[in-house]
């Protein structure tokens, strides 16, 4: 393949990564807490031989990963008082299967056999200092939550959930809902604020990830014709080559 080839090939894999992230925005416009992703790509300007005319530099299209939009998504009610959403940002810290500390924005809390606190997934919820969140089985459908994360009881508070604060560009996606955070910062009752009885909806906006979809479509369509239209006129060219003589 001559260089133009290249430089639509990398331009059609760049619009392929740009329909899957899109697509995978739309199969989540429904799961809680979910936040959009952007794939970003930069230019790659590679310098080539002074005897190539008229160009001395080619730019070709390279995938620069993904980032997440991270608007908050609408506050969906529930009616249930374990149920919680972030005001502003923020995660809530929970343990992953591997032991390891996650962090996650879905807020669909329920409680295990053990009386600890859990994610609908069965995550761990961990409070403050680290420690998971035990209720007792008697005070389970007499807790509230309060707008500082306090788990207040008819005998007390049992606990506080902690909201951890990141720099975005410090948080990655670890799959089902869970991130990996860096540089976090716990905040203070002061600090946290909470709404109970209902989760924060997907950011997803299903028109737009849609109409991006057929704006992909048509630009990976026009790339597509481009390149037929170059093999056509090499065609051409050395069919016209092959008669001269």
């Amino acid at each position: 393949m001559d260089i133009s080839s290249y430089v639509l090939l990398s331009q059609e894999t760049a619009l392929r990564r740009r329909m899957d992230v899109a697509a995978n925005n739309l199969a989540n416009m429904n799961t809680v807490g979910f936040k959009r992703e952007q794939p970003v790509f930069r230019e790659y300007v590679e310098k080539t031989d002074s005897a190539v005319k008229p160009a001395k530099q080619t730019s070709f299209v390279l995938d620069y990963g993904a980032v997440h939009d991270f608007s908050q998504g609408a506050f969906q009610p529930t009616g249930n008082q374990l149920d919680v959403m972030i005001e502003g940002q923020g995660y809530l810290s929970v343990q992953a299967p591997d032991g390891s500390t996650a962090y996650t924005r879905a807020g669909q809390l329920k409680m295990l056999p053990s009386g600890e606190l859990a994610t609908s997934s069965g995550n761990k919820v961990l409070g403050e200092g680290g420690k998971p969140i035990i209720v007792p089985a008697e005070a389970a459908n007499q807790i509230e939550i309060g707008k500082d994360g306090t788990i207040n009881g008819p005998g007390g508070p049992f606990g506080r959930l902690t909201v951890t604060q990141f720099d975005e560009a410090g948080v990655d996606p670890r799959g089902d809902g869970l991130f990996n955070g860096t540089g976090g910062r716990e905040l203070p009752a002061g600090e946290t604020r909470l709404m109970a009885g209902g989760i924060e909806g997907s950011n997803v906006n299903a028109i737009q990830e849609t109409t991006d979809m057929v704006e992909i479509l048509r630009a990976y369509q026009t790339s597509q014709n481009l390149s037929q239209s170059m093999n056509d006129m090499r065609k051409s060219a050395i069919d016209k080559l092959s008669r001269v003589g």
